[in-house]
């Protein structure tokens, strides 16, 4: 039960601080309907979990002995993110900014007929779609695998706390790693989309753009630090 906790509070301390998957949940949680943005926290969860065991067996080892695999991971990361953070801050005309296949998940207040129709225009799509969960899959995967910094500090914290222990202690521990992630992205989730209704249309589109320009500035943090890498 200790491991489990050591585990449990080391998964919260490494989910806590990676700034791109919590911008993409919390933008999710804000701009969708809650089963959409359950199934959200559900694949980025799939995803983080994959990572962390990734660097808990040993993922940094191998970045580390073949340096050539981490310049792939930055640069293909630096420009996956960058579309994704330009999508979002300067989403095509006509469509949602926050989801290009959802409409935000806000009711226009008032009893006029017009007010009722922009209210049922913004009552977001109740399934993601094929195409919708296509495109969440992959951002998902991108903003967790292409996030070099996830990447260095699961192999910092899981990696070097992973070589401490025996076999059987190994089980608990990453067991209560992974429940971190859990109980983190669905409860982040939960939280903020429980709010969103209070946000008008005008402050949704204000924060999912900002967020889409926090992205951008990330991705090109990776473009630079990809350049001075091969450089």
């Amino acid at each position: 039960m200790g491991l489990y906790l050591q585990g449990l509070t080391m998964g919260f301390a490494y989910i806590a601080p990676i700034g791109m998957q919590n911008l993409f949940v919390i933008n999710s949680a804000l701009t969708r309907t809650r089963r959409n943005a359950l199934i959200t926290a559900l694949i980025v969860v799939f995803f983080d979990v994959a990572l962390s065991l990734s660097c808990f067996f040993g993922i940094g080892a191998l970045m580390q002995s073949h340096p050539w695999l981490e310049h792939i991971v930055l640069g293909l990361g630096g420009l996956a993110v960058i579309r994704i953070g330009l999508g979002l801050a300067l989403p095509r005309k006509g469509q949602s900014p926050a989801n290009q296949s959802e409409p935000a998940p806000h009711m226009a207040a008032g009893g006029s007929e017009t007010q009722s129709s922009a209210a049922t225009a913004q009552i977001p799509n109740r399934h993601l779609g094929v195409r919708g969960l296509l495109r969440t899959i992959g951002t998902a995967c991108a903003v967790t695998w292409f996030n070099p910094q996830a990447i260095i500090d699961g192999t910092l914290m899981l990696g070097a706390f992973a070589a401490t222990l025996n076999a059987q202690q190994t089980t608990p521990f990453i067991t209560g790693v992974e429940t971190a992630s859990v109980l983190w992205f669905f409860g982040v989730t939960l939280l903020v989309n429980t709010f969103a209704h209070k946000f008008s249309p005008k402050i949704l589109t204000l924060l999912n753009r900002a967020c889409g320009w926090v992205i951008t500035l990330y991705g090109v943090k990776l473009l630079i630090d990809f350049t001075l890498a091969v450089l």
